[in-house]
């Protein structure tokens, strides 16, 4: 049975230039989405493809803006109930909140609960895929993918690697860490939507040996993306240099290891001297920006313009918990704004663009996600700006698409969420 969603489409197929790029972008004032299977089959003008497929059920979500489901490419599950914890920095935040949280993950049943709520929290707000760190704990990764194949959802994800420097009920080893991983990588990593993350959390938790032992994954699992992060926090990266004198700088320590190329993911990139920048640029690893966790814990702010000049790859994600909120629409707010500070303006297409294609492309999961091009999975987010008297009452005086676009960024809200599709199916509907 094929199914059309109708109402305003919108899709990337690069990243605009600016405002007047459009070439780089398809928008149908009366459009739809042609589905079969949980994949598209098409999508265009409605009448096109009403006349090619009368049979076809259609779902009419007129007036409402039609767009790729949003895609979060940094975020860590086990922090639900750690967000909005009062702390002044980075460090202190770990030890005196988040660790002691993660500790709970050994517990099965809690695990299980958090990675249920996660999933429908994200559903939500848009999000129909993201890259997950999970908790040290293997059983935190299998409820984590468990959760996400009940609702068919393509997520990433990975149990934390983490040696030293963190509460001993949360540490495990360089060759359990390696074990574990590659048992989780053989249960999990391209089954249905599923795919891997090698997860070293950070250079500081990670003794030689543990990163040594993330190399070695990396290079036997090469379709496996890797995460982790790097230079958010001055304290941190000192701690760093304290820890590994041997190397150059903070990005000296991946690359010595073999987790610097382009399946990897780096959260933060906020204090990157050029030889890491260069760096970055070379091996087509991606800079994860993460906008409202950097304000919160007072990190610093993104360079985004630099490094776009530089040639470094971009992305922009939550970081649930020390992000403050689940929404990628706000997310992307409180980039526009950082860039704003740094005299770098941000188009609204171009977050638009970011949150879908962009992190798609990031992922290296262009093919699957991210558009609405035929032969995606059909991962869709259907839109409504006026869906709050102030947002209706402003959307009286919108009048073109970069205006609504800039509206639903700005009053960003998960009542502007219609319906989030994840392979076809509607599944905010569905959540009490």
């Amino acid at each position: 049975m094929s199914t059309l969603l109708r109402g305003r489409t919108l899709t990337f197929h690069r990243r605009p230039i600016n405002g007047e790029d459009h070439r780089a972008y398809s928008y149908h004032t009366d459009g739809a989405v042609l589905i079969e299977d949980g994949k598209i089959i098409a999508h265009g003008p409605f009448d096109a493809l009403t006349m090619a497929h009368p049979n076809a059920e259609i779902i009419d979500h007129r007036p409402n803006l039609i767009v790729p489901g949003f895609i979060d490419p940094h975020i860590h599950y086990p922090q639900m109930q750690v967000v909005g914890s009062y702390a002044g920095s980075l460090l202190e935040w770990l030890n005196r909140y988040t660790f002691i949280e993660e500790q709970r993950f050994t517990d099965e049943a809690h695990a299980e609960r958090i990675a249920d709520l996660f999933m429908n929290e994200l559903i939500r707000y848009g999000t129909t895929t993201a890259v997950a760190f999970c908790s040290v704990h293997a059983n935190s990764a299998d409820a984590f993918f468990t959760a996400a194949a009940k609702r068919n959802m393509a997520m990433a994800g990975g149990k934390v690697m983490m040696d030293r420097e963190a509460p001993d009920a949360l540490t495990d080893t360089a060759q359990s860490s390696y074990d574990d991983t590659k048992a989780l990588i053989e249960r999990w990593h391209g089954k249905g939507r599923a795919t891997y993350a090698i997860t070293p959390r950070f250079a500081i938790t990670s003794t030689p040996e543990q990163l040594e032992a993330a190399g070695t994954l990396a290079r036997e699992h090469p379709t496996c993306l890797i995460q982790s992060h790097l230079s958010e926090n001055d304290g941190e990266i000192a701690r760093v240099a304290e820890l590994y004198p041997e190397d150059e700088d903070y990005t000296a320590v991946y690359e010595r290891f073999g987790l610097f190329n382009d399946r990897a993911l780096y959260g933060h990139c906020i204090h990157l001297k050029p030889r890491e920048r260069a760096a970055m640029a070379e091996a087509g690893a991606v800079a994860v920006s993460c906008p409202t966790s950097n304000l919160f814990l007072g990190s610093g702010l993104f360079p985004h313009k630099v490094l776009q000049e530089e040639g470094v790859r971009i992305g922009y994600a939550t970081d649930i918990g020390g992000g403050t909120s689940y929404s990628m629409l706000r997310t992307m707010d409180v980039g526009y704004k950082v860039a704003q500070l740094q005299g770098d303006r941000m188009h609204p297409l171009q977050t638009f663009f970011a949150m879908t294609l962009g992190n798609a492309q990031a992922l290296g999961m262009e093919a699957k996600i991210g558009t609405l091009d035929a032969g995606s999975d059909a991962d869709i987010v259907v839109l409504n700006a006026s869906a709050m008297p102030a947002s209706a009452l402003k959307m009286e005086r919108v009048e073109t698409l970069e205006e609504e676009l800039f509206l639903l960024q700005t009053l960003a809200d998960n009542r502007m969420i219609t319906e989030t599709y994840v392979a076809g199916v509607p599944l905010k509907s569905a959540l009490s």
